[in-house]
């Protein structure tokens, strides 16, 4: 069972709560356990910041699945704003632009499966986590 992708747009605070819960949602939805549903939105608030404070506007896209005894969950995040400079340096423990504790980017990586990031200086940024279960049937 596939999932629709919902979208959601992010310019504002009360986008981040939306994006949070819509990703629960839809984790639980699927099945995943409360903790993996803790780990995906924990992960999502955290790049849904990163847009804020760093683009102002971007995108949150949600995907769910349910199929042959596997529940995942996929989030790609987007913005079209000043890109990550040295990407290698921002997943670092304690590297930080913004004068933060720096566990960020390294932090949402280490909450979920599958983590990729790609940002070019000037025209964004893109970070793709997803989090899956084997479901007992």
């Amino acid at each position: 069972m596939d999932m629709d992708t919902a979208v959601i747009q992010i310019d504002g605070l009360a986008d981040i709560v939306r994006a949070r819960q819509s990703v629960r949602d839809t984790a639980r939805e699927i099945g995943l356990t409360l903790a993996d549903q803790t780990r995906i939105a924990t992960s999502v608030s955290e790049l849904t910041r990163n847009i804020i404070q760093y683009a102002g506007k971007g995108t949150v896209a949600i995907t769910g699945e349910k199929k042959k005894g596997l529940a995942r969950i996929r989030v790609v995040v987007s913005d079209n704003g000043p890109g990550i400079a040295d990407i290698e340096n921002a997943m670092e423990d304690g590297f930080s632009t913004s004068g933060g504790l720096g566990m960020g980017l390294p932090g949402v990586k280490r909450l979920v499966e599958d983590f990729e990031i790609n940002s070019r200086s000037g025209q964004g940024t893109t970070v793709s986590i997803a989090v899956s279960r084997r479901l007992w049937v």
